[in-house]
């Protein structure tokens, strides 16, 4: 299956450099590119692409902004923040208005394709480190409330009746609590990492939620975590 994608950035230089390197991959179709929010919604709504490379911060139109209107018309296509921000506040409110990930873009070209790729079968792809300020964040009492009070992620409660997790799978949730990766929980659980893929989403099935990010918080919240 080719992933189709579409790059907006302010940032000429960064928008061809990733664009040639995403191009080295067989599976890849770059459909376009943008300098601006305005004219990168027009061009995703003229290609319909898999997914979308977004920068958060550019004049104009934000990332943000552009995030919102892509939501409303395109809601099918997954959205990746790319930024150099790690302000945890905009991770937050990136994924409250409905990113699928949050990637740093300081990050390596091979992690970079591995994560479009997972965005386009529907995962949720954040750059573990910050994961993990979200997570230390959140372990802070009054820091803990606020953000449950920002964005539904960082309050996820699955129904009452929801089916209980087995023992393996609270292992899984307890590591996860530390922002771990699928590779770091199958080396710790000596499990295969395709093992752990499947109780990662029958975790998310069980708790009625939507991304690893809402599994650590919900463990955070619940002192599940070690």
């Amino acid at each position: 299956m080719t992933i189709r994608i579409l790059l907006i950035d302010d940032h000429t230089l960064f928008r061809s450099g990733v664009r040639a390197l995403l191009q080295r991959q067989p599976d890849f179709e770059v459909v376009d590119d943008a300098a601006d929010g305005l004219e990168g919604f027009k061009r995703a709504k003229q290609h319909r692409p898999d997914v979308v490379l977004l920068d958060l911060n550019m004049p104009g139109l934000s990332g943000i902004e552009t995030l919102q209107l892509l939501q409303q018309d395109l809601p099918d296509t997954a959205v990746i923040m790319l930024t150099v921000s790690e302000d945890v506040d905009e991770l937050t409110c990136a994924l409250r208005e409905g990113a699928c990930g949050y990637l740093l873009k300081n990050m390596e070209a091979d992690a970079l394709a591995t994560m479009i790729r997972r965005a386009a079968e529907g995962e949720s792809v954040i750059a573990e480190s910050m994961t993990q300020r979200l997570i230390t964040q959140m372990r802070t009492p009054v820091r803990a409330e606020a953000m449950a009070e920002a964005t539904p992620a960082a309050a996820p409660s699955g129904p009452r009746d929801a089916p209980a997790l087995t023992s393996r799978e609270h292992d899984i949730v307890r590591i996860l609590s530390r922002g771990a990766s699928n590779k770091d929980i199958a080396r710790e659980l000596d499990l295969a990492e395709s093992t752990v893929k499947i109780h990662v989403r029958n975790v998310l099935r069980k708790l009625n939620l939507s991304s690893r990010v809402q599994i650590a918080i919900h463990a955070i919240s619940r002192d599940l975590n070690d």
